[in-house]
């Protein structure tokens, strides 16, 4: 186990379920507690009942999209880190999601596990 990664939680917010089980069992792996959301409704309800320490958001979803969801995330918790994972690796989103929301990463799909493990690090403050 990763040292101190026990004490972080980590929201994983996709639409996809094959991407919120493979996430969760990596970030598991190395010590951080998950919890998910599979639509951008849930992931609003999952931040205010779980209070994570890390926030990763997929864009494109049916319901409400992860832009939206990160604009009303920010509106009530502006400090809590959130990383893009995405899909949709254009600059001009890249550029959207960095330089215009201020989103703390933005990690395009398909990724690394230890490219994920490692980011997620940094934004939990474990390195």
């Amino acid at each position: 186990m990763e040292k101190n990664a026990s004490n972080k939680t980590v929201l994983i917010v996709d639409d996809e379920p094959d991407t919120l089980e493979l996430v969760k069992l990596v970030l598991e792996s190395v010590g951080f507690k998950t919890v998910s959301a599979a639509s951008g409704i849930e992931a609003l309800r999952q931040v205010d009942v779980s209070k994570p320490d890390l926030v990763l958001l997929d864009i494109m979803m049916p319901d409400m999209d992860g832009w939206e969801v990160f604009r009303k995330i920010k509106e009530k918790y502006s400090t809590l880190p959130i990383a893009i994972l995405t899909a949709k690796a254009q600059n001009f989103d890249r550029l959207l999601g960095l330089h215009v929301l201020k989103a703390d990463d933005y990690i395009i799909k398909p990724f690394g596990k230890n490219e994920l493990i490692s980011k997620v690090r940094k934004l939990s403050g474990l390195t």
